[in-house]
């Protein structure tokens, strides 16, 4: 599995309606996720952990610094090793994202293979594992306004799951969240880690990071301030 490699890296933001003022997101981090690792991303709101772990995915572009996959640069990727990278990382996004006009399958249904593509029949089985492993079996066929947030963000984590990438991106899932519906995911992803799944997770969920003791990664204003094993939410050395 791979092996994720940040060296100095920066992002930058314009400010909005064309203001020139540029807002330094991210500032000179390095980081190194060796696979089959679970890392936990922490920090106060606007911290910059939205922005690394979308530069780790390859969904944005450093402008300081590169981000390596394998010691391949993210920056450099030919096209069909660009299409290759959804399969490579499983993401749950920090904004609720299903298409509440159609059903759970039809969300969880990569585009292009339903129906046209007989979708139905060589996705329905993977749908129907992923959707039981997260606690939503035989929610198929309804539509996401019959279920509460946080079915809703399961129902997003058994997408990000569907084809066993070997990387999970988890981007602050837990902030809609209750708690026994918390655990139910913690445990589910502490699971998939011990059979090699890589897991990066940026939470709030300070309570659960304690009690999960993983590798906790601590940013403020961009830096990366803290990088603890086994550590609590908030341990800088």
């Amino acid at each position: 599995m791979p092996t994720i490699r940040l060296d100095r890296v920066s992002k930058i933001f314009k400010g909005p309606n064309k203001s020139p003022k540029r807002y330094e997101t991210l500032s000179g981090v390095s980081l190194e996720v060796e696979q089959g690792e679970f890392v936990f991303l922490v920090g106060s709101r606007g911290a910059g952990s939205s922005t690394l772990l979308n530069l780790i995915s390859g969904a944005l572009q450093p402008d300081g610094g590169a981000v390596y996959l394998d010691q391949v640069n993210l920056a450099k990727l030919s096209r069909r090793q660009e299409k290759k990278l959804p399969y490579i990382f499983g993401k749950v996004p920090q904004d609720p994202a299903l298409d509440r006009t159609s059903t759970v399958f039809e969300n969880l249904c990569p585009p292009g293979r339903f129906g046209k593509m007989g979708g139905a029949l060589t996705d329905g089985p993977l749908i129907s594992k992923a959707l039981g492993l997260v606690g939503m079996a035989g929610s198929e066929d309804q539509y996401p306004a019959a279920f509460n947030a946080s079915e809703c963000r399961k129902i997003e984590l058994a997408k990000a799951i569907l084809y066993s990438p070997p990387i999970l991106i988890i981007d602050k899932m837990t902030d809609r969240m209750d708690d026994d519906s918390i655990w139910d995911v913690m445990h589910l992803l502490d699971e998939m880690n011990r059979r090699g799944t890589t897991v990066l997770m940026a939470t709030h969920a300070k309570q659960f990071v304690n009690i999960m003791r993983r590798r906790v990664v601590t940013l403020v204003d961009g830096r990366l301030v803290g990088d603890v094993k086994k550590g609590r939410f908030g341990d800088i050395v």
